[in-house]
């Protein structure tokens, strides 16, 4: 017998209980002294602190727009950049056997160990964090988009070569519609990582984001703040899924469900 899958509103349904349960269970051991609110705020408690942020200092909502926007332009830039170099490498493999030992390199290195560099290079203005960004995600878009563009059947671009086709036809009509799918899964994955490396960014040289209000929050020992910045980008991440979803299902009709 297959495996049995629940529809959309089952499984909306079962996670929001699941959810309701979590939070009911957390506000139930905080309040009952189980777990110190000191080191875990009860949710209320951090509901209370968001409102708090947002309605009278109006701090949070400034906060998620300069880390929101940091992410995206970072972001945007390194798949301008990334995407053209992956197709590249995965069509041609002279260059992809020159540039694989510098991508190589660049990969794994953390975005935390390029802030000393960046504040060096470019002080820490807005560009600085945008510059975090790029290279914590340029190298994995490479990675991504590289491996997408090897996986496409090579019998369908030299069908469409001995049609008469260019390179640039090749590239545009058949390499890069048949690497997009995972070229786009990819673009998921980093996405995730983007944040990761804007909030390392903040926490160190900022003055307003996430980042810097979970550090800042952390040094007075406001628990409740920390756990505020936390959902919020954990809840902006989300947003921005949900908007990349639509984005997918625009260049992919024909992958779309009825």
């Amino acid at each position: 017998m297959g495996r049995k899958e629940l529809d959309l509103w089952s499984a909306s349904v079962l996670g929001a209980l699941g959810i309701l349960i979590f939070l009911g269970m957390w506000e139930l051991l905080t309040r009952t002294n189980i777990i110190d609110m000191f080191f875990l705020p009860p949710p209320s408690q951090v509901v209370q602190r968001a409102w708090n942020m947002t309605v009278n200092d109006g701090v949070l909502l400034v906060d998620i727009r300069m880390s929101a926007m940091r992410v995206l332009i970072g972001f945007l830039l390194s798949v301008i950049v990334g995407i053209p170099i992956g197709l590249v490498m995965g069509m041609n493999p002279y260059i992809r056997a020159m540039i694989n030992p510098i991508i190589s390199i660049i990969r794994p290195l953390p975005a935390l160990s390029w802030i000393p560099l960046s504040m060096l290079w470019l002080g820490i203005d807005e560009q600085q964090k945008y510059a975090i960004v790029f290279m914590g995600c340029f190298a994995s878009i490479v990675v991504y988009t590289t491996d997408a563009t090897l996986r496409v059947d090579p019998l369908l671009q030299r069908a469409a070569r001995n049609l008469g086709a260019s390179r640039l036809q090749v590239l545009l009509h058949v390499t890069l519609p048949g690497a997009l799918p995972d070229i786009l899964s990819g673009l998921k994955v980093v996405l995730a990582i983007a944040w990761t490396c804007v909030i390392s960014a903040e926490m160190v040289g900022a003055n307003s984001g996430l980042g810097f209000r979970i550090w800042t929050a952390k040094e007075w020992s406001d628990t409740s703040q920390v756990l505020v910045g936390m959902i919020c980008i954990s809840l902006t991440v989300l947003l921005l899924d949900i908007l990349f979803r639509f984005i997918e299902k625009f260049l992919l009709p024909w992958q779309s469900k009825d």
